[in-house]
């Protein structure tokens, strides 16, 4: 709304002039006309001035099934027409491969596991501090109109966000159509869930991609039904080209087109088996074209019709666009404006940097960081032991994924394909370049050993300096945390430092790590075993002068440390895990501890051959929907 400055306080009634600002009565006398006449020309001046920005947002889907980026499928005549009255960014990363984790990071810029939000489908939403908002709050403040059409999907509690979130949601419905808008819009035609077809569902003669011209990537077994799901997809980056037409449309219609900035790009990565819910390239890597008109080329650092090779990720999103409304970037976000008043070529070409975040999906548990510097990509496995095959039961609803397991059940694959299924390494180092697909892990090379060493340490310092708070677990979060994670990380800091270096013992030789594990699984600190515990893992059979302290722990007062400890003893055959693992179920009150102990079971039945006979009589905090889901699996209804 538009409020008109103070007008005096005088008894000249002389000149009354009435007018309507906004549905706003306001009585003017003659000699302060002038005054208002000159204020609100300047206010017009201002609205005209900030650009409408419009996001618009394809779900589940990297850049790698683009035509436009480079496939040979999948063309997007739209956004290669936006593209051309803008810039295309070849490196934009979510920071986290999965939906409410990305868009709650891309909404606040703030990563994740900094403010609390960093699990996928939350137990408990986590508290903003005082005064922090998310970017759209912002932009109303400062006189933007805020439509969202419609999915939202938070790990954050929050108050009034938009002024419209609904499946009908447009910028047409601001009242006064001088004023600039924000409008974001998904598109869920090529959602994870579009993959989701039965056998008898699908028609080869419907397909506009020729299943034979798809280009699989080395890790997927050959097959006809991956070239079919492979295909479709391709198929539904074009419809989703010609949703995103539709909405170009309406801007024009309305005449708005010329003062918008319209920013295309995809969630996150997905949604073929090994990107959605993984911190590869797939999952992370994004498209995004940004068309921005003649009138507002000066806030962009490239022209028209370019390509930008800086790093941009999601944290960057709401900084550039209150950047570009001409609002400050409030200091909570910890992104940088790629664009907007100040940034500069300069500013872009330094930018060659990408942080990502892993953590639970659904039900089920991964711990895993990557940084990308350049060409390079690390990533740091936490909980190695757990294979990126680990059940979760949406992903393996499409076909795909259940026929790349039976296939190496069935010991049908190759090495490439059979990575999928084997624990990983503490550490993988990928030449992303020479190898797109990340399946030559570089790590043990001893060519690479800078460069992994370079990696590893930014990675430690970029993790001790945001307060990573899965150092802590889920249910400690909960308790503790919530309320203002990012205080709580704050007032946590040197824990949080004590607590990496202690789970990075697994990077260290067994004849030096021997006896800092010896006192870490000694430690009065919960948490300090816990960590202890998972870093033993990585030394296999070499633990064996631990065991006796290892078995102790089967019995502690925490039942995380339990639960690592069954697990990690279980996988070198030094314990039966059934008895640690009911008994942990049929006491623990904490929803978090039990999905957590269901997870367990579920990885050591299925990649360690241990039996286990468990149902919601056994197990106090059956209701949570993450532990209804492990059993679903467990005990399916057919059996």
């Amino acid at each position: 709304m538009i409020v008109p400055p103070p007008l005096g306080g005088n008894n000249d009634l002389q000149g009354i002039l009435r007018i309507s600002v906004n549905g706003e009565g306001f009585v003017l006398k003659s000699r302060c006309l002038v005054l208002f006449l000159v204020w609100l020309t300047g206010q017009v001046a201002l609205a005209a001035d900030r650009p409408n920005i419009v996001w618009l947002l394809s779900e589940d889907n990297s850049k790698h099934y683009l035509q436009h980026y480079g496939s040979p499928n999948g063309p997007t005549p739209v956004i290669s027409e936006l593209a051309k009255e803008g810039i295309t960014y070849q490196h934009a990363f979510s920071n986290s491969p999965v939906c409410s984790v990305a868009r709650t990071t891309l909404m606040t810029g703030i990563l994740g596991p900094r403010g609390g939000f960093h699990y996928h489908r939350k137990m408990v939403p986590a508290n903003l501090p005082k005064g922090v908002s998310m970017m759209p709050v912002y932009l109303r403040a400062a006189g933007y109109y805020c439509s969202n059409r419609q999915k939202e999907d938070y790990n954050i509690v929050t108050q009034k966000v938009w002024d419209e979130s609904s499946r009908s949601a447009t910028w047409r419905r601001r009242t006064d159509k001088s004023q600039p808008f924000f409008h974001m819009q998904s598109f869920g035609s090529s959602h994870e869930s579009s993959l989701h077809f039965k056998w008898n569902q699908i028609d080869r003669d419907a397909l506009s991609t020729p299943p034979g011209d798809v280009e699989l990537a080395p890790y997927f077994p050959d097959t006809p039904l991956f070239r079919y799901t492979q295909a479709f997809y391709h198929d539904r980056m074009t419809l989703v080209d010609s949703q995103i037409g539709a909405v170009i449309e309406q801007l024009k219609e309305d005449g708005v087109y010329e003062n918008t900035i319209i920013f295309y790009f995809g969630d996150h990565g997905g949604v073929l088996p090994r990107s959605k819910g993984y911190i590869y390239e797939g999952g992370l890597h994004v498209p995004l074209v940004v068309r921005f008109p003649e009138k507002y080329k000066h806030l962009f650092p490239a022209s028209q019709n370019s390509k930008e090779n800086g790093f941009v990720s999601f944290i960057d999103f709401s900084p550039t666009v209150l950047n570009l409304a001409g609002v400050k970037v409030p200091a909570s976000m910890d992104g940088q404006p790629f664009a907007g008043k100040g940034v500069t070529s300069d500013d872009m070409g330094k930018r060659d940097e990408a942080f990502g975040y892993a953590d639970r999906f659904d039900e089920r548990y991964e711990f895993a960081r990557s940084l990308r510097v350049g060409t390079y990509k690390y990533i740091r496995a936490y909980e190695h032991f757990y294979p990126d095959s680990l059940q979760n039961n949406y992903r393996y609803r499409m076909l795909a994924f259940s026929q790349w397991r039976d296939l190496h059940r069935q010991g049908e694959l190759n090495a490439a394909q059979s990575l999928f299924f084997e624990s990983k390494p503490v550490e993988l180092l990928f030449d992303v370049e020479a190898d797109p697909h990340e399946v030559k892990n570089l790590a043990a090379d001893p060519n690479y050993k800078s460069v992994l060493e370079d990696l590893r340490s930014r990675l430690q310092v970029k993790m001790k300096s945001i307060n990573d708070l899965s150092l802590f677990p889920e249910n400690q979060m909960i308790d503790h945390a919530l309320q203002n994670s990012i205080a709580f990380g704050k007032k946590k800091h040197g824990e949080i430092e004590d607590l990496l270096d202690v789970v990075d013992l697994a990077l260290l030789p067994w004849s030096e790590a021997r006896e800092k594990l010896t006192r870490a699984l000694n430690s009065d600190n919960a948490r300090v075993r816990y960590w202890g515990v998972t870093a033993c893992a990585a030394f296999g059979s070499d633990i064996k002068p631990l065991l006796p302290r290892l078995r102790e722990l089967l019995q502690d007062s925490d039942p995380q440390v339990q639960i690592r400890t069954v697990e990690v003893l279980a996988i070198i055959k030094s314990c039966e895990p059934q008895k640690t693992l009911y008994e942990v179920l049929a006491s623990s009150e904490s929803n978090a501890v039990a999905a957590a102990a269901m997870n367990a079971i579920v990885f050591l039945r299925d990649h360690h051959g241990y039996d286990f006979k468990i149902d919601a009589s056994m197990i106090k905090a059956a209701e949570e929907p993450l532990v209804q889901r492990r059993l679903e699996y467990l005990n399916p209804p057919n059996k």
